[in-house]
């Protein structure tokens, strides 16, 4: 299989760490976790960073992170929520891979993820979906692929592999 990165976009919550997790150690490639990798660079969390610095602030250091991972092949690419928003962010990660966009139901998710240290999700279930709402052309736009939402992190991943292997 090419060495393609391969990018996961979607909004918060929606499995893209799982799913990238699952898809590293079947391709045996490396995860790179956009929010994992700011956090420990920062040395915080998100929400320690969003409350001391800003949303702004954080977004600059996922472009500065997106960056420096378009530059490298062969990894498997889980996104903030809100990276794809920002198109110096995103363009150089498209360019480098393939872009799959998990589309999770944004009300089971809210039902059923935890949102706790998740600072834009705080605003309770109708301000979550029409967070949803704002995002989903941006998320279209960028999107190679679009997999539905799967019964399990297991099954989006046999769904990429699919496309993959096309």
């Amino acid at each position: 299989m090419e060495t393609r990165n391969i990018v996961l976009i979607g909004m918060m919550a929606s499995g893209k760490t799982t799913v990238g997790g699952l898809l590293a150690a079947r391709l045996g490639r490396t995860l790179a976790d956009t929010d994992a990798l700011i956090e420990a660079r920062e040395g915080r969390t998100i929400p320690a960073i969003f409350a001391a610095d800003g949303e702004g602030y954080f977004r600059d250091r996922e472009r500065e992170t997106a960056e420096v991972l378009a530059r490298r092949t062969g990894l498997v690419i889980a996104c903030g929520g809100g990276l794809p928003l920002r198109a110096a962010a995103m363009a150089p990660l498209k360019a480098s891979g393939v872009v799959f966009w998990l589309c999770r139901d944004p009300g089971r998710t809210y039902d059923t993820v935890s949102m706790a240290g998740r600072p834009l999700a705080q605003e309770g279930k109708a301000a979550f979906l029409d967070r949803f709402a704002q995002r989903e052309p941006v998320y279209r736009q960028w999107a190679d692929h679009i997999i539905p939402e799967a019964p399990s992190p297991e099954a989006a991943a046999d769904a990429i592999l699919e496309v993959l292997r096309a």
